[in-house]
């Protein structure tokens, strides 16, 4: 599961980031009880994307820090499945970072690393980019990345760019992968600010969108399939959706020879009624989030979340039923 939560931000004050709308005297008067009910909010998204079982593991993005990983996983009904914590404080000047949550009796950790993004050598102060590689109780290996790259707000010219240089520092480290390993389980996960067929994601990241023909080495971007439908995306904005929310995969998980593997209807858009508002200015529905503009709504996130059920081959079910 990948979700951006849209400025998950405690209400302390931090000196070294720009956090100060996020205070109960800042511009969103953000009071311990907004800070709750966001907390309370998120939890119920993954609870409600996991149905019966919760998700194995969590990408999110727009975290401010490990504290409020900590009341997330538990002080809310998260507790008792006993989520474990992968973050580290980012560059980022607003102060918002990704991480990954995962459950240690579904997923052992083997490595982490927070890829810094630098040019020329000099860092940008932008989000890292999470690698982890782990076992799931398949005994299976997967190499997962969790990326939030940086958004168009100065403008899409300008921004693409730098999402441009993101996107090959990412196929440095996935290519170091497959350089070892063809056949490697490899997961990207994020909210690229871009979409499955824009320069970053398409070319310089190389993905693939036609799963016809599988061919080891290669990435597949599972969340192309959404945008045969403009009527729906991760976000909304402006009255147009966007899919920047997507999953893309290496082409051992599209395999069914795989111990571990999925099909093209495995990824999801989870869009329940309660993540969702009417869209009184452009018509539909939108994201039902946090803020619109200044004014308190008490909603989720302006992006809706992305989710992959991963399969598992009938001889490994077997073995672990018995």
């Amino acid at each position: 599961m990948f979700y951006n939560v849209e400025n998950f931000f405690d209400n302390e004050n931090d000196s070294l980031t720009f956090d100060d709308e996020f205070l109960p005297d800042g511009d969103r008067h953000w009071t311990n009880y907004k800070y709750k009910k966001k907390l309370n909010n998120i939890y119920k998204v993954i609870v409600a994307v996991g149905g019966w079982e919760p998700p194995e593991i969590v990408g999110l993005c727009e975290v401010e820090n490990k504290y409020v990983l900590e009341d997330l996983v538990n002080k809310t009904p998260l507790a008792k499945y006993e989520y474990k914590i992968i973050h580290k404080e980012s560059r980022d000047q607003r102060g918002i970072d990704v991480a990954l949550l995962y459950l240690k009796n579904k997923f052992k950790i083997l490595q982490t690393r927070f890829i810094t993004i630098k040019q020329w050598n000099i860092p940008l102060n932008t989000r890292d980019i999470l690698f982890v590689k782990g076992v799931t109780s398949t005994n299976d290996t997967l190499n997962v990345f969790v990326n939030h790259w940086i958004s168009r707000y100065s403008g899409i010219i300008e921004s693409s760019k730098k999402r441009n240089f993101i996107a090959s520092v990412l196929r440095q480290y996935v290519d170091s992968i497959f350089a070892l390993d063809m056949h490697a389980n490899i997961i990207i996960m994020g909210d690229f600010n871009d979409e499955p067929l824009d320069e970053s994601v398409l070319r310089t990241l190389d993905t693939k969108t036609d799963l016809s023909e599988i061919i080891p080495g290669n990435l597949y971007n599972l969340s192309y399939v959404f945008r045969n439908d403009k009527k729906i995306g991760s976000i909304k904005y402006k009255g147009t959706w966007f899919m920047f929310d997507q999953f893309i995969v290496s082409a051992s998980l599209l395999q069914r020879e795989n111990q571990l593997y999925l099909e093209s209807a495995d990824i999801h858009l989870f869009s329940p009624d309660f993540l969702l508002e009417e869209d009184n200015t452009y018509y539909g529905f939108k994201p039902y989030r946090t803020y619109d503009g200044y004014r308190y709504k008490g909603g989720f996130s302006d992006h809706l979340p992305v989710y992959i059920d991963l399969r598992r081959t009938r001889k490994i079910i077997d073995q672990i039923s018995n």
